[in-house]
């Protein structure tokens, strides 16, 4: 067949199908398995047409509110960097006040017997000068010093004190921040008002606080930026132990009371001394004669009032042991609060810092011993340590 020129002759005719190669696709595409085809398959836990409902979560509850009665709550204490062992997250906390927030111990009352004898012979000055006086109307003198030892308690008074006598100061803003804090957490644990007590501060270079007259609480300046709050709070827990035993306020009294007659015994001393220069320059004689007359005379006030000089010869020592004990038993009072691990810190860096002190000036530990021992108004940091051990053991901080 012929096709006319210009035109394409059509493509030959094979016959048969066209051969098909592996690998190509004749009208439709394979399936290869895991390929979707209409649907996609539903797995296990597919959420199909709606998803299942879930249960109510419901939202976290908001924190309890501080106490009204207590004031603003106080500023988190900031964690410094490199944290210490015994630096404490303190929470807010609600605050169940104990009905007895301070008393009198057997250590207050122990103090207070032991200076009877004192206060006899200062109430026997005060009279004597008193008749000298104010002749018939010496009653009201008397009876004034009497009183005045309710001055101890008297927040005014206190104040004047704190400043005069302790060399104290009204903490700053900064510091007040810082140890507000701490002492609402040991007032917390241990049931007491916070609002009871005074906060001073003492510029000083060493670890010490202070429990005074009957509502102030002293912290030196080293202590409140040196110590970690675990053991700022365990001193102010010890000194806080001083207040709610009645340690603060007996001691005040007794020192009050006892005033007349050691400014009595000191104005005997020293004319004793300016007798016995003035005898020397004189004659021989004159000294010993002098000394005779005292010492005769000693010896018959001796006799006559044994049963009031005997104690105050033996109080000294007998203060001393109640000092100690007291020292004791607020150390026991901060450990019974929980912090008994920052309380043993304390002293073992205070023992440092002493033996540190002694280094520098070049001289040895004393070794206290015999009467020194007796007379020392602190346990020595061994006993502190060894009173610890049991709320160490089995009490560990909170």
């Amino acid at each position: 067949m012929t096709h006319p020129p210009g035109h394409d002759a059509p493509p030959p005719e094979y016959p048969g199908p066209p051969p098909t190669y592996p690998g190509t696709t004749a009208d439709t595409a394979p399936a290869y398995p895991g390929t979707p085809t209409d649907t996609a398959p539903a797995y296990p836990g597919t959420p199909t047409d709606t998803a299942p409902p879930y249960p109510h979560v419901p939202p976290p509850p908001p924190p309890p509110a501080y106490p009204e009665a207590l004031g603003p709550a106080p500023a988190p204490v900031p964690v410094r960097p490199g944290r210490h062992p015994h630096e404490m997250d303190f929470e807010q906390r609600r605050v169940h006040l104990t009905a007895r927030q301070r008393g009198a111990d057997a250590t207050a009352l122990s103090r207070l017997l032991v200076q009877v004898p004192a206060f006899l012979c200062s109430l026997a000055v005060v009279t004597g000068f008193a008749s000298a006086f104010f002749g018939s109307a010496a009653w009201l003198p008397v009876t004034l010093w009497v009183l005045s030892g309710a001055l101890v308690f008297h927040r005014p008074t206190e104040g004047f004190l704190a400043r005069r006598l302790l060399r104290l100061r009204v903490p700053t803003a900064a510091e007040r921040a810082r140890l507000e804090p701490v002492w609402r957490e040991v007032t917390a644990r241990a049931g007491v008002d916070h609002q009871g007590y005074e906060l001073w501060i003492e510029e000083s270079d060493g670890i010490n606080a202070y429990a005074a007259a009957g509502h102030i609480v002293g912290v030196t300046t080293f202590s409140l930026n040196h110590l970690p709050n675990g053991q700022l709070a365990a001193t102010l827990a010890h000194e806080l132990g001083h207040h709610t035993g009645g340690h603060a306020w007996a001691s005040l009294l007794g020192h009050w009371y006892a005033q007349p007659a050691e400014l009595t015994w000191r104005a005997i001393r020293a004319t004793s001394r300016l007798a016995l220069r003035v005898a020397r320059v004189i004659s021989l004689p004159a000294t010993g004669v002098l000394v005779l007359l005292f010492g005769c005379g000693l010896l018959a006030f001796v006799a006559a009032a044994w049963m009031v000089i005997l104690p105050m010869a033996v109080a000294p020592y007998l203060l001393a042991l109640v000092n100690r004990r007291s020292e004791l038993r607020a150390d026991a009072h901060a450990a019974g609060l929980g912090f008994a691990h920052p309380l043993a810190g304390v002293l073992h860096t205070m023992r440092a810092h002493e033996e540190a002190s002694l280094a520098a000036a070049g001289s040895l530990a004393p070794r206290t011993g015999g009467l020194a021992k007796l007379l020392s108004s602190h346990p020595d940091y061994a006993d502190r340590l060894q009173h610890l051990q049991p709320y160490l053991d089995d009490r560990p901080s909170r």
